[in-house]
C-alpha cells in the first residue's frame, strides 16, 4: 500500500515541510490510497460530520438503552452546566456532556461514526461540537478537525491496535482521546509538532486503561470514559498549546500502548472476565441483563 506517511514523525515532518496542516496531509493520503477524487473524500467526511452532529443533539435530548445500564447522564451533565456551579468550566463539562450523549445513542443502537471505534466514539465529536462554541470555525475547519484526528488514528491503527480486543480501553478511548487533542491543537492555531505533543501527553495518561466491560455490553463502565477521555484531551491539548512538550517522542508512546496490550491478561480486553465486570454488581447486572445463573454475590438468580 502506498502511503504519504507510516507513523507520526513522518506525518510532522511532511507537514512542517511542505507548510500544510496535517488535515491536508491526510487528505492527500487518502486521495493516494483510495484513489478517489479530493471532492469525493471530502464529501465523505462531511457525511460523518453530519452523523455526529446528529448522534450529539439526540444524545442531549436524553436516550436510554435497552439493558437499562445508561442513558440519560448527558442531560444532567448539561443541566448541571447550565447552574454555572461547575468546577471544571463550560468548555470541559460541554465537551463531556457530548461525549456522553454520542456514547449514550451508540449504547441505545442508534446510528454514530465510529471514531475510532464504537466504544470510543464519543470523544472526538464531543470535544468537537464543544471546541466549535468557542473558536466558531467553519465546516471546513470541522471536516479538518476530523481528517487530523484520522491521522493519528491511522497511525495507531497500523502501528498498535485500537481495538479493545486486542490492546485494552487504552487502544479505544485512549487513542480517541488522543486524536481528539491533537486535532483540537490544530483548530486552536497550533503548530502540526504541537499537535504530536497533545496526542502524548494524553496517550502518556491513558496508557494500561483495561476493557472490562460489564456484561460484556458497551456500556458500563464505556460511557463515562468516553467522558474522561473528552476531558483529557482538552487538557492535553492546552498543555501542548502553552509549550510543554512529551519527553517521550509520541511514536514511541504509540509502540509502549502496543506493547503494554499486548502483555494484558485476556481478562482485561473486553471479554468481560476481569476487571469491573467481575466485581459483585458487575456479575449481578449481568445476570439481571441475560437471565444468567445465581451469582457470587447471592443475590441475584435465574
Amino acid at each position: 500500500m502506498e502511503v504519504l506517511f507510516s507513523n507520526v514523525k513522518e506525518l510532522v515532518a511532511l507537514a512542517e515541510s511542505q507548510s500544510k496542516p496535517i488535515s491536508e496531509i491526510m487528505i492527500e493520503q487518502e486521495v493516494l490510497m483510495t484513489k478517489r477524487t479530493r471532492e469525493e473524500i471530502i464529501a465523505q467526511m462531511d457525511a460523518n460530520l453530519t452523523v455526529m452532529e446528529n448522534a450529539v443533539e439526540k444524545g442531549l435530548e436524553g436516550v436510554y438503552s435497552k439493558s437499562g445500564l445508561t442513558g440519560g447522564d448527558a442531560v444532567l451533565l448539561q443541566n448541571y452546566m447550565k447552574t454555572g456551579k461547575s468546577l471544571s468550566g463550560d468548555l470541559i463539562m460541554d465537551a463531556i456532556s457530548k461525549a456522553v450523549a454520542t456514547n449514550e445513542v451508540n449504547a441505545a443502537m442508534g446510528t454514530i461514526c465510529a471514531t475510532p471505534t464504537a466504544g470510543a466514539a464519543g470523544i472526538v465529536p464531543g470535544t468537537l461540537f464543544a471546541v466549535k462554541n468557542r473558536l466558531n470555525p467553519t465546516r471546513e475547519q470541522m471536516i479538518n478537525y476530523l481528517f487530523t484526528s484520522g491521522a493519528f488514528g491511522f497511525v495507531v491503527a497500523n502501528n498498535a491496535s485500537i481495538s479493545g480486543a486486542a490492546g485494552g480501553c487504552q487502544a479505544e478511548t485512549g487513542s480517541a482521546g488522543s486524536m481528539a487533542a491533537a486535532a483540537i491543537v490544530e483548530m486552536a492555531g497550533g503548530t502540526p509538532q504541537q499537535s504530536a505533543e497533545a496526542f502524548s501527553i494524553v496517550m502518556k495518561n491513558m496508557l494500561g486503561l483495561v476493557c472490562d466491560p460489564v456484561a460484556g455490553l458497551v456500556e458500563v463502565p464505556c460511557v463515562k470514559r468516553n467522558a474522561m477521555g473528552a476531558a483529557k484531551a482538552v487538557v492535553g491539548a492546552d498543555m501542548a498549546l502553552a509549550g510543554v512538550v512529551s519527553t517521550i517522542p509520541t511514536d514511541e508512546v504509540i509502540e509502549a500502548m502496543h506493547k503494554i496490550g499486548q502483555s494484558m491478561p485476556s481478562a482485561l480486553r473486553e471479554t468481560a472476565k476481569g476487571g469491573l465486570a467481575a466485581t459483585p454488581t458487575g456479575k449481578a447486572l449481568e445476570a439481571k441483563i441475560f437471565g444468567t445463573a445465581k451469582v457470587d454475590s447471592g443475590s441475584v438468580t435465574s
